[in-house]
């Protein structure tokens, strides 16, 4: 193969304006494909983070509807099934290996106020949660400030993190990190501002929010208190009940007083079990989300001790309709670029095959000379087979430069987002050699096909 290859490199430098002309197709459709492998690669990776940063790669687990009257469904969220234990057993890697994540959240419906100028909202979203919260939805880059801690949490300290829209109205654009917004009459620090998300899939704004500690929520904030029965267990208000008591009080006398409200605010009683309203579970990979929500599942049932005949006293949601919108994108894009790579290397073999028939019909002489001397059939066939494919890898190497160069003049000067692809490169070198070989079959069959008496008189 040596001395074919020495052979092939000097007739091509015999020629070298002619050589560099038929490998000009293959350049550019290399360069073209590589090209818009790393810009569409990097779109795909910038449109996958946008739509990972609304919660694609996250599931929500939600507490079942309980039952009045054993028929009547009080709908979803309604009973309290949830716990902070529930949530710490799905971050043990052992028995859901695929969770990447987990956040326990308590809700909340609260005014919050800016005491400097009165200005007040009603944050769409208003979440008491752990750090990982902001992990898990990827908030981890605030704009301003710093996250609250595990250790804040435990406290109960009474700071926040707010939006940008709460920003916006109830500080006008200025930071509001250090200043103090009043929440159902206590007083919270701003610590941070949360970068901007925009809207969600469903055109809920995302960025009207307050995030605080759990507990702090919990037990200071949240209506519902931390040992909290279910809507069903509550007892109806236009139920009569006994009121003898009214006339025959209790005389047992009260050695200590009456805890007011602010007092219990300030010094709440921490339960161990601490029910909460949803787990925001983060998952290591988009494709295990099946897996994902059939490990959350088993953990669950076997915690809250349900028979194989019962049914989940929770509910699992799932982003599924955004995943199907990335992964049919990613399906379109791949195809497309496909397509052009299809059309730019077709239009490349088909210069090379032009140019070798020509190089075959200008060498006819030298192809009966050498079989004259002794030059088999699959010797000239060898030949222009090995000057073809080293034309289109030589081809290929080129294109691999130019696109790299227009890949980086791209991202250097419109500010798009790219990304190097090594399998793309070791398969445009791969393709142009089976480009050339396959073009360049024709012209060397024929070329070894000649007969060298006829070869030898082809003026």
């Amino acid at each position: 193969m040596f001395p074919t290859l020495r052979l092939a490199v000097t007739a091509l430098r015999r020629n070298i304006l002619r050589s560099a002309l038929t490998t000009l197709g293959i350049v550019i459709g290399i360069a073209a494909v590589i090209a818009m492998v790393e810009i569409g690669q990097g779109a795909a990776k910038a449109v996958s983070k946008t739509i990972q940063s609304m919660g694609a790669d996250t599931l929500i687990v939600y507490p079942s509807g309980s039952r009045s009257g054993g028929t009547v469904n009080t709908g979803m969220g309604t009973s309290v099934t949830l716990t902070v234990n529930d949530a710490a057993a799905l971050e043990d890697p052992d028995r859901c290996p695929s969770v990447k994540g987990v956040a326990p959240i308590v809700r909340a419906r609260e005014q919050i106020v800016n005491p400097a100028n009165g200005k007040n909202s009603r944050p769409w979203n208003f979440y008491g949660t752990t750090p990982a919260f902001l992990e898990v939805r990827d908030w981890a880059n605030l704009t301003q400030g710093v996250p609250f801690t595990d250790a804040e949490d435990e406290r109960c300290d009474q700071v926040c993190l707010l939006g940008q829209t709460l920003v916006r109205d109830l500080f006008d654009g200025e930071s509001p990190v250090g200043r103090t917004v009043r929440i159902k009459g206590l007083p919270f620090k701003v610590i941070g501002v949360l970068s901007p998300k925009g809207a969600s899939m469903m055109g809920m704004d995302q960025d009207d929010i307050v995030l605080a500690p759990l507990r702090t929520i919990k037990f200071k904030v949240s209506s519902t208190s931390a040992n909290a029965v279910t809507a069903a267990a509550r007892p109806d208000p236009t139920t009569q009940v006994n009121t003898l008591t009214k006339f025959y009080p209790s005389t047992e006398h009260k050695m200590f007083p009456d805890v007011s409200s602010t007092q219990a605010m300030n010094s709440p009683t921490l339960t161990r079990t601490m029910n909460i309203d949803q787990i925001l579970i983060q998952t290591r990979d988009q494709a295990q989300m099946a897996q994902t929500m059939e490990e959350v599942r088993e953990v669950l049932r076997e915690r809250h001790r349900l028979h194989a005949e019962e049914e989940d006293d929770f509910v699992v949601r799932d982003m599924a309709e955004i995943s199907r919108a990335l992964g049919s994108t990613s399906v379109l894009m791949s195809m497309l670029l496909l397509m052009v790579a299809t059309i730019s290397l077709v239009v490349g073999g088909v210069g090379i095959m032009n140019i070798m028939l020509v190089s075959v019909t200008e060498r006819t002489r030298e192809i009966g000379l050498r079989m004259a001397v002794g030059a088999r059939s699959r010797d000239i066939l060898k030949q222009f087979l090995v000057e073809s494919a080293l034309l289109c890898v030589l081809g290929g190497i080129l294109g691999i430069l130019l696109g790299r160069g227009l890949s980086y003049l791209v991202w250097y000067f419109l500010n798009w987002a790219t990304e190097i692809s090594i399998p793309a490169m070791v398969g445009a070198v791969g393709v142009s050699l089976v480009v050339g070989v396959v073009f360049g079959f024709y012209p060397a069959w024929k070329a070894s096909r000649l007969d060298p008496i006829e070869a030898l008189r082809y003026e």
